[in-house]
């Protein structure tokens, strides 16, 4: 018996997470050690911020148990794992294009509403739903809390940052009265139809209908108006392009995609590197090279400012045309639409 404990105990506590040994300290169906130097700081900053108190954080993290699968899936996301012509299939299917488009006409007075105001085109709104959840459909199975707490006490590489949204977590479910034991999500503790961080929640949740409640799950008037809030503090440029395909001139040498998604380059200096567009806009536009491999070979794209704000979402180049593709299938799907059925 004593054997049998002590094989389980190990195969609970090792795990191999891309080239990185981490042990977790206890199997994850016994909790957290709270004793934990890091956890014990964690609940002591974490009753600096009121109305939190040392007992309520203390009593929820009693209800969190390590996940150790959680760190095996975010070491090997999908965006950095398949090829862009990959990626793209897996999201641009058609069963999500069609699943858009009666999503789009099942909620169009409240979306459309949304979008006038907000000044972001209703598609990509859509899209970013249709990429996330599948318009709703699948907001995750985890429990934020396991979730948030595995990776802010069991993965090295970005606990800094999963220790902040767990103390958002806990903040948000105060204010917006969840319970904090129950709330269910992605692996990385995202939640609702947007799949919102805890901190893009608070930050960017809005009370469309003014019922003092901002609900990211059915509240579909306050779904649309959360993403497009998001959008728009992120600096969303009204009509503004998002992306384009690009040639690269025959003879040239092959360019160097940058792997951050900053707009530190202008279409005139593209050019320069035998990189060219069928766009329009000034040659002093900012824009930013992006790789989009088809089976064939290499392909490039040129993303503008609305690409980057797209990617504040998730920070994926990968993701960003993603939703800008679906956003422009849905969009000519819908117009077909309402032509063929005026």
């Amino acid at each position: 018996m004593i054997r049998a404990h002590l094989q389980e105990w190990l195969r609970c506590t090792v795990i191999l997470c891309g080239g990185l040994l981490c042990a977790t300290q206890a199997c994850a169906s016994h909790g957290f050690d709270l004793s934990r130097p890091e956890i014990q700081s964690f609940i002591a900053s974490a009753a600096q911020q009121p109305p939190l108190t040392r007992a309520s954080v203390t009593r929820i993290l009693r209800h969190a148990h390590p996940q150790p699968g959680v760190i095996d899936k975010i070491t090997r996301p999908a965006e950095t794992v398949l090829p862009w012509w990959q990626y793209r299939a897996n999201f641009l299917t058609d069963q999500r294009i069609n699943d858009g488009v009666h999503f789009w006409q099942a909620h169009r007075r409240d979306l459309e509403s949304v979008a006038r105001d907000a000044g972001v085109a209703p598609e990509y709104l859509v899209a970013i739903l249709g990429c996330e959840t599948s318009y709703g459909r699948i907001t995750g199975k985890d429990r934020v809390l396991d979730s948030l707490a595995t990776l802010a006490f069991d993965y090295p590489p970005r606990s800094d940052f999963f220790r902040g949204e767990l103390l958002q977590f806990l903040l948000l479910a105060h204010e917006a009265h969840l319970n904090a034991i129950k709330v269910k999500g992605s692996y990385t503790g995202a939640m609702g139809a947007p799949q919102f961080m805890p901190s893009s929640y608070r930050r960017y949740g809005v009370d469309a209908d003014a019922d003092h409640h901002i609900d990211l799950w059915t509240n579909w008037r306050d779904i649309f108006a959360s993403v497009a809030n998001l959008l728009k503090q992120n600096g969303w440029q009204s009509g503004g392009p998002v992306l384009t395909e690009a040639q690269l001139a025959p003879g040239a040498a092959s360019p160097v995609v940058p792997r951050m998604l900053d707009l530190t380059q202008t279409l005139d200096g593209l050019k320069t590197l035998g990189i060219t567009t069928n766009s329009d806009l000034s040659g002093d536009t900012p824009a930013v090279l992006i790789a989009a491999d088809q089976a064939g070979g290499p392909a490039y794209r040129v993303g503008f400012n609305n690409f980057y704000v797209i990617s504040r979402y998730n920070r994926s180049a990968r993701y960003a045309m993603a939703v800008d593709d679906l956003a422009h299938v849905l969009a000519q799907s819908v117009t077909h639409d309402v032509a063929a059925n005026p």
